[in-house]
């Protein structure tokens, strides 16, 4: 039997003697691997009944439905002529088929057209602006705007006013034209 001061000493078979970890005292003696309870394992049964998974096919299928139907949604209340109309749009969309001859991106969204008013007889009015006074463009650019605005189906005549101030910098573009040019 061991004396009270090698009990907590393990003997090994050459006659030295391990002096025990310093762990060992601070876990009392009779706790051991054997003696911790093990964890309950989960069963089926014990699951909270949830609902089938929805199939792929049909969670994309109401997604697009519904992006559609949100995208074809109009504004309430709002004339043809006011932005989010039917004939406004319809003029904005004939802008952005024009195109900088320099830059590969649409006159809009690079941020030249300052503004648009239609007005109830179907006379449109179109203030814009060009990325320099010394544009190759300044004589022949106002002139196509005025007829591709003229021939959106719903508007009269047209009338383009060429403004310098403020002048155009390259802030005024659209996030679609700097993510086209690099910049973003």
């Amino acid at each position: 039997m061991d004396s009270p001061e090698n009990q907590n000493n393990d003997i090994r078979d050459d006659g030295r003697v391990v002096a025990p970890s310093p762990f060992d005292e601070m876990r009392p003696a009779a706790e051991s691997v054997e003696s911790v309870e093990q964890p309950r394992r989960a069963r089926v049964q014990d699951a909270v009944d949830e609902p089938a998974p929805e199939p792929a096919g049909e969670k994309l299928e109401r997604k697009k439905d519904y992006l559609e139907g949100f995208l074809k949604e109009r504004p309430q209340g709002v004339s043809g002529n006011e932005p989010g109309g039917e004939l406004y749009e319809s003029v904005i969309a004939a802008l952005k088929e024009i195109y900088d001859p320099e830059i590969p991106v649409n006159i809009y969204d690079l941020g030249l057209i300052y503004a648009v008013e239609i007005t109830e007889d179907g006379h449109a009015n179109v203030n814009m602006t060009l990325t320099t006074p010394h544009c190759p463009v300044a004589e022949s650019m106002p002139g196509e705007v005025e007829l591709r605005v003229g021939s959106v189906p719903g508007i009269g005549d047209a009338e383009v006013n060429l403004v310098w101030d403020p002048p155009w910098d390259p802030q005024k573009m659209s996030d679609e034209a700097k993510l086209e040019l690099g910049m973003l």
